[in-house]
């Protein structure tokens, strides 16, 4: 739908109702396969894995973590499908038109410090494939620039400008990375575990990997209860599902595009459930062929592929773990940013600026590696509150406005999302009593049981969400009695 009369403050055509949509099915299930095929990805896989304990435990709890993640991401992407707004535009419904900044930005620095992590993460692996030659270990070992070897700087540099070109062509050639990069990188991840397995001489799923060596190795995934217990299965899902925290927000930016519901549910359905399901069985089984070839348990993939006799495959598998890394940065971090970005200042910020603000974040963090120290409680913290953020939004759509809005008022200040000069009182209200219990307690105090930051997310949605439905009950939905309308010819054609 096109919009009339916008607010300049509010509005420039990337933040505009989508009017192309070309995201079918398979878009959208590799917007999930850029994702999670990640070295990132691939190290919690593994860590999950071998907490389960063995092969059927490991169905029950990343089988049961993977449905919920399918509704979750379902529930937001349908918003988003429907609406063809992006995530700091939905927002404004609930937080209000200015309010929405800061849920948007608080996503966004989440966003900037993963960006600077996963870039980093993609670089390691050039460096890692590049320091097998004497000359450039001997470079790597002897020249130092802004705190780091020259050699991980230039690599550092590579990476992130190749994210830039991407993401400066716009979000149709997104669409043409991830179609082509999901697909290679499931290829290079099945060439590995065969090699491994072939070279074992055995296939098997873990269960002979000794209990003490399984403890050692998962020691730092955060969960301290026995592998194969049923609290770690529970917390193994939990784990899962959180993981996906910063996409629920934003899963809606590529829903918009997609070319109806029905293509959103199958992307959804193959790259979620059986996606996920398979790229953890595949990464249990390359590191159980691990163990068995190399006697260690690694559970990072650069570590595998830096002990490959060929030079082919440790390059081949160097430049798979970059696409797959380019992958996440742009699906989770990326985009993200330069929507969030853009939303605060729209007059001054589009999409391409939104998204050098962006990378310049992450190059400016870089000499400092904040994601090596323990700045990562900090990011935490602040991404544990898109749990309530989350519950929020979903409360307001589904239950407060059961999928009617108002679209064009989303970009009117003067409209029904006007609430108080622009912000809404009752969800930041609903937002801080969310925050209390999903960070602010769990992490500055011991009033709460040890487990409960495990679970922190899902208490963030639960009580933020009912806390804003329980101050919204009674009040009018829509402000001088003029209902709201989802744009007709965005949800079903």
């Amino acid at each position: 739908m096109h919009v009339t009369n916008p607010s300049p403050s509010l509005y420039n055509e990337d933040l505009a109702p989508a009017q192309e949509r070309r995201w079918g099915a398979f878009s959208i299930f590799n917007v999930w396969t850029s994702d999670v095929h990640s070295l990132w990805g691939y190290y919690l896989a593994a860590s999950l894995f071998l907490l389960c304990g063995n092969f059927w435990n490991f169905l029950l709890a990343i089988g049961a973590g993977s449905l919920v993640i399918y509704w979750l991401m379902t529930l937001v992407g349908v918003a988003g499908v429907r609406t063809g707004v992006p995530f700091p535009v939905l927002a404004r419904a609930s937080f209000g038109t200015f309010g929405a900044n800061i849920p948007a930005l608080i996503r966004g620095l989440v966003a900037c410090f993963w960006y600077g992590a996963q870039t980093a993460a993609a670089s390691g692996a050039l460096v890692a494939l590049m320091i097998r030659s004497p000359a450039m270990l001997e470079f790597h070992q002897s020249s130092q620039l802004l705190g780091h070897s020259t050699l991980e700087v230039i690599c550092y540099l590579l990476v992130w400008a190749a994210q830039l070109l991407i993401i400066q062509r716009g979000m149709e050639t997104v669409r043409r990375f991830q179609d082509w990069a999901g697909p290679a990188v499931w290829l290079m991840m099945l060439v590995l575990a065969v090699y491994l397995v072939v070279k074992s001489g055995r296939f098997s799923f873990g269960e002979e990997i000794p209990r003490d060596v399984l403890v050692e190795a998962t020691r730092d995934a955060g969960i301290s209860t026995p592998p194969g217990s049923l609290p770690t299965l529970m917390a193994v899902a939990a784990t899962w599902i959180t993981y996906f925290a910063a996409l629920y927000l934003n899963f809606c930016d590529f829903s918009r595009y997609a070319t109806s519901e029905r293509s959103l549910r199958i992307g959804n359905l193959w790259g979620l459930p059986v996606n996920l399901l398979a790229f953890c069985l595949v990464a249990g089984v390359t590191t159980t062929a691990a163990f068995h070839v190399y006697g260690e348990v690694l559970l990072h993939p650069d570590q595998i592929s830096a002990k490959f006799d060929s030079w082919f495959l440790a390059l081949l598998a160097a430049l798979t773990f970059v696409v797959a890394t380019l992958g996440i940065n742009v699906v989770a971090n990326f985009v993200s940013a330069a929507f969030d970005f853009s939303n605060a200042a729209p007059r001054a910020i589009d999409f391409k600026r939104g998204g050098l603000i962006a990378a310049g974040i992450a190059l400016v963090l870089y000499p400092w590696a904040p994601w090596e120290t323990g700045a990562t409680r900090f990011v935490n913290f602040i991404g544990s509150t898109m749990g309530p953020i989350f519950g929020i939004m979903m409360v307001d759509y589904y239950l407060i406005r059961r999928t009617q809005l108002n679209v064009p008022d989303l970009y009117r200040e003067g409209g029904e999302f006007r609430f108080n000069g622009g912000f809404h009182g009752k969800a930041f209200v609903a937002l801080f009593v969310g925050m209390v219990f999903s960070s602010i307690l769990p992490t500055f105090t011991t009033l709460l049981p040890s487990w409960w930051g495990l679970y922190g997310w899902f208490f963030g949605v639960l009580i933020g969400g009912a806390s804003y439905w329980l101050m919204r009950r009674g009040d009018p939905v829509w402000s001088d009695g003029v209902p709201g309308v989802t744009p007709a010819g965005a949800a079903r054609h």
